[in-house]
């Protein structure tokens, strides 16, 4: 006889009942922890990793909420064909096998990463989205946010010499800014009779909800210090085994104010709310000649119409860090106070601490040259923002140069189909040779791996960018690397870390040979990671493997959306895969739409190279043509493509020729 525990009072999404012959890991530590996999990977130790990462994770979590974790047991495991990344199910957390599972032999230290946060994403929502629920989903925000903020606080507490929480500015700033930006974004908060359908509520868990909410907080929970952990225990306590709403945790917040005499210039609600409740964000304006400060709704293409109406007139009260001549100086916080500048050099939101972005003057932007690497080229004139990437030239750091390239991948996508792509790629080989050889020196001729996360994070980036602007060496190293393989298939000696560069590299400058090869791989790997590596790759190949995708014996349901995006990532891929998308919409709408979140992604990446007219046509015709079946849950994508395709190619007729001129004349 079977014997249960009573359950607790829960949400019903939060249920999970699974049937399996999979076997398992455990420890005992406390409350008991199981990971579940398929028997073959749990006996090449594929899930040690997160058996060991689980225990310190739902430890800094009891600290951190001063909570007990409110179950008897964690159970997790890796599911082979599995829509979403993860799901947290109270208690039995599901995941896909490239989350959950780690192979020290086969994995990178980017899958390790990935394995710990988002064990420690899912974990977090143990209290804040399953102890403590959001009580409808126009607020996904509730859950998702501060969920995706102390995953990485928790991957810290794990693994401390990675210093994870420096890497949450690349992660989400650059991904939710882009989107933030068009007047086609939606606020964090809805109304909640606006959020009724499966797919409006699927449209919800986006880049917006998961990435923007901590951005905003961050600042506020910067100036509360400790009081905002008696904050979060208090809140969790108040609601535990009940819903909340937005309002509700601006109230335990300003009760947290309250308590420990922090000063703020609003109340909280007034404060949050206006990140909350309007989209986007705003560009904060420093004329440091006049002292005169000023914001403004940040849009990507500033001549769109925005008729989404706000309550706060798309003004917000703004924390601002600041420094000036190299010294911080205090916090201040715009529509309350002004500053003087003088001559001095002034760069505020110190750290992007804050969801916002800062413009200069012409002459404080050049008195910054000489002190910063990173400028968010979107503000500044296309010369200027060109000029800044000549300090990578002598910069071996991962996050300045991860900054520039997330930066300069939008030139790519809008200029590697003009005559401009040639010049620009003899200007970054230019740029990246130096770190190629920098990174060839520190690990002894590529036998060694870098100490650092970072620096082993920018060895990929050394070698994907050498490879891929033409730098021979780095050619000629991956192609030997991928031919050692081919003619070994039962030894890889080439490290987990630089695979996913040299595979892409390898099937890009092979033929049909190497394709071939790396298929074979695919459809024998043992481990989810290495197929997601090779997957991935076989799209960087002149050869298409579109027609595979809708066959679930080539290419498994959760992966076929993933590989039509990367097809689309290959300047020579984009139009089939953007032909492949428009001739099989409905089939693939009907077969795997519904109740996918990657539709939207799928979108989104097949139309991010857009900028001509007739592109932009096109997707006018594909919206009309398919109106009746309609676009599920990437209809808001969709209008998102479309907005962006216009500012696309705005930005291109305004562009093309100057950076056509600098890459072939300025940058000597």
């Amino acid at each position: 006889q079977t014997k249960f525990e009573p359950t607790k009072k829960m949400s019903t999404y939060l249920l999970a009942i699974i049937v399996s012959d999979y076997t398992h890991l455990y420890a005992t530590q406390g409350d008991v922890i199981r990971i579940w996999g398929r028997r073959a990977a749990i006996e090449q130790g594929q899930g040690n990793y997160a058996l060991n990462v689980t225990g310190p994770v739902l430890d800094f979590f009891q600290s951190y909420y001063n909570i007990s974790y409110p179950l008897s047991k964690s159970d997790q495991i890796a599911l082979p064909d599995f829509y979403f990344g993860a799901m947290e199910n109270w208690g039995l957390v599901t995941y896909r096998e490239t989350n959950l599972l780690y192979d020290p032999v086969t994995s990178s230290i980017r899958n390790k990463e990935t394995t710990a946060t988002i064990i420690a994403h899912e974990l977090a929502h143990m209290w804040f989205g399953n102890l403590v629920t959001l009580r409808w989903w126009n607020e996904v925000w509730l859950n998702e946010g501060f969920a995706s903020y102390v995953s990485y606080l928790g991957a810290d507490h794990a693994e401390p010499t990675w210093s994870v929480k420096d890497l949450i500015l690349l992660d989400d700033v650059h991904r939710v800014f882009s989107v933030d930006a068009l007047v086609s974004s939606h606020p964090l908060s809805s109304k909640e009779d606006s959020i009724i359908l499966p797919d409006q509520i699927s449209e919800q868990f986006d880049v917006i909800s998961y990435s923007k909410v901590h951005r905003h907080q961050k600042d506020l929970i910067l100036k509360l210090f400790k009081s905002s952990f008696f904050f979060l225990q208090g809140y969790l306590n108040h609601f535990a085994y009940s819903n909340m709403i937005g309002n509700d945790l601006w109230q335990h917040l300003e009760m947290a104010v309250e308590a420990n005499n922090v000063s703020l210039p609003h109340p909280v609600y007034d404060i949050m709310n206006r990140w909350v409740l309007q989209m986007g964000f705003p560009v904060v304006t420093i004329d440091t000649s006049t002292g005169k400060v000023s914001q403004k709704h940040f849009l990507l293409d500033p001549e769109s119409n925005v008729t989404l109406k706000s309550p706060y007139n798309y003004e917000w009260l703004i924390p601002v860090r600041w420094m000036k001549s190299g010294v911080v100086q205090r916090n201040i916080w715009w529509l309350m106070e002004k500053e003087g500048f003088g001559s001095s050099w002034v760069l505020a939101n110190i750290n992007v601490t804050g969801y916002y972005r800062v413009n200069y003057d012409l002459g404080n932007w050049e008195r910054l040259l000489s002190q910063v690497a990173l400028i968010l080229f979107s503000l500044v004139s296309t010369n200027l923002a060109l000029r800044t990437t000549s300090y990578l030239l002598v910069e071996t750091e991962y996050i300045p140069w991860q900054s520039a390239l997330n930066n300069l991948d939008y030139y790519y996508l809008m200029l590697d189909r003009t005559e401009v792509y040639q010049p620009m790629q003899d200007y970054m080989k230019k740029l990246v040779t130096p770190l190629f050889l920098h990174f060839k020196n520190i690990t002894s001729e590529w036998t060694h791996v870098p100490d650092r996360l970072t620096d082993q994070y920018n060895q990929v980036n050394a070698i994907r960018m050498a490879c891929t602007t033409g730098v021979t060496e780095c050619q000629k190293l991956t192609t030997t690397w991928f031919k050692q393989w081919m003619d070994r298939p039962q030894h890889n000696l080439i490290h987990p870390n630089l695979r996913s560069a040299v595979y892409c590299s390898a099937m890009a400058a092979g033929d049909e040979a190497e394709w071939e090869f790396g298929w074979s791989q695919l459809k024998n790997a043992t481990v989810a990671s290495e197929a997601s590596k090779l997957m991935s790759a076989l799209a960087c190949s002149n050869n298409t493997y579109l027609s595979y995708t809708l066959n679930p014996a080539m290419i498994r349901k959760q992966d076929a959306t993933s590989v039509i995006t990367s097809v689309a990532s290959n300047r020579v891929g984009q139009g089939l895969a953007w032909d492949f998308v428009r001739e099989q919409w409905e089939y693939m709408f009907t077969q795997y739409g519904v109740g996918s979140f990657s539709f939207a992604s799928m979108i989104s990446g097949v139309t991010a190279r857009f900028s001509t007219t007739a592109e932009l046509q096109q997707l006018k015709e594909f919206e009309r043509e398919h109106s009746a079946a309609g676009f599920g849950s990437a209809t808001l994508a969709l209008q998102q493509a479309l907005e962006r395709t216009t500012a696309n190619i705005n930005w291109l007729q305004q562009n093309k020729q100057e950076v056509l001129d600098w890459t072939q004349n300025g940058n000597t």
